[in-house]
């Protein structure tokens, strides 16, 4: 995990000097593949330290790490490269990486057992081998079926933190630093939402996650219509809309990206169960990225000199997104005794 920072971190710092279109590809993949290293340690080390009757309050209080980092991101890079530059806004937070790099490697541990303390995980877990128990996790269809329900959810996340900004200044006509706010409040809220999902969901709902989840991506869906299709000149509706998608969009990550995985996979396998979801979420961050820009290029149409965009294509795509993670999310009832076994 802090090699993966580590890597991250220095790449960054790189991508604040590169010059070459093809370096910045290559960095910006490599930046993609190190960050993907953090997530399945960081389940890895819950499912070691946690039992399973507390795993879903500590695992929304570490989910809420996605969203304080994106809250940061919004509001310390814009000021920074407001100021000093967009290469700034790299090498800041290149630096940043290397501080926590140093900090997991100072106080993050391997595991109770290698502190000399006893192991949460029950006996007959532990005698399964590993390898068996990743297997199990690649044939169980609800793993696949929860990753296609987290790839669409990632798609309607990132829609709106990689094109929401450029969206509120060309299609409602905020400035950069007033868009940028507004973006931020989702992430401000999300860090909420996903601190209190997993504590509900073990209190509340029992240890059910699928009933939460498909309200929230249901809110998730109404949020992004309302962010899309309300027209420009309405400042209060714009920030519920923010609230709704960080309310929801918080509660997702802990459930579809990861939780929701870990319930249903052998703590052996804690690991491999996210690690496809992760691939899957990141799969279809990566073609949202792809096809938004895709989209919105296309729309493009120069006007007086100055640059003007359709959105109305774009709309659908992030609005369906949204709504195809609920209904694969819903086919998971069927498993509703394995899920929340």
């Amino acid at each position: 995990m802090s090699v993966g920072l580590l890597i991250s971190s220095l790449v960054n710092i790189c991508l604040g000097i590169s010059h070459s279109f093809w370096v910045f590809v290559i960095l910006w993949g490599v930046n993609g593949w190190v960050q993907s290293i953090g997530a399945p340690s960081s389940v890895v080390g819950l499912s070691r330290w946690f039992t399973d009757k507390e795993r879903g309050s500590y695992y929304g209080f570490w989910s809420a790490s996605h969203n304080i980092g994106e809250a940061l991101t919004f509001i310390a890079t814009a000021f920074i490269v407001s100021i000093a530059g967009w290469r700034w806004g790299f090498a800041a937070a290149g630096i940043a990486g290397l501080i926590g790099a140093a900090v997991i490697l100072l106080f993050m541990k391997d595991s109770p057992t290698s502190q000399g303390l006893p192991s949460v995980i029950p006996p007959k877990e532990r005698e399964k081998p590993a390898g068996k128990a990743q297997l199990e996790v690649l044939k169980n269809p609800y793993i696949w079926i929860l990753a296609l329900a987290s790839a669409c959810m990632y798609i309607s996340r990132y829609a709106i933190n990689s094109w929401g900004i450029f969206f509120l200044e060309n299609q409602k006509s905020y400035s950069s630093v007033e868009a940028s706010s507004i973006i931020a409040i989702s992430s401000v809220c999300g860090i909420i939402s996903t601190v209190l999902s997993g504590y509900l969901s073990d209190k509340l709902f029992k240890g059910n996650r699928i009933v939460p989840a498909v309200l929230f991506g249901l809110c998730n869906t109404l949020a992004i219509t309302l962010f899309v299709f309300v027209p420009k000149g309405h400042y209060y509706i714009d920030i519920l809309s923010m609230i709704l998608f960080g309310l929801s969009i918080g509660v997702l990550i802990c459930y579809l990206g990861g939780l929701m995985a870990t319930d249903i996979a052998p703590k052996k396998a804690s690991g491999a169960a996210l690690g496809v979801v992760g691939i899957a979420s990141y799969i279809g961050a990566g073609l949202q990225d792809i096809m938004s820009g895709q989209l919105i290029g296309d729309s493009k149409t120069p006007v007086d000199g100055i640059a003007s965009y359709d959105f109305s294509s774009i709309r659908y795509f992030w609005i369906g997104a949204a709504a195809l993670s609920v209904l694969f999310c819903a086919l998971l009832w069927g498993g509703k005794k394995r899920v929340n076994k």
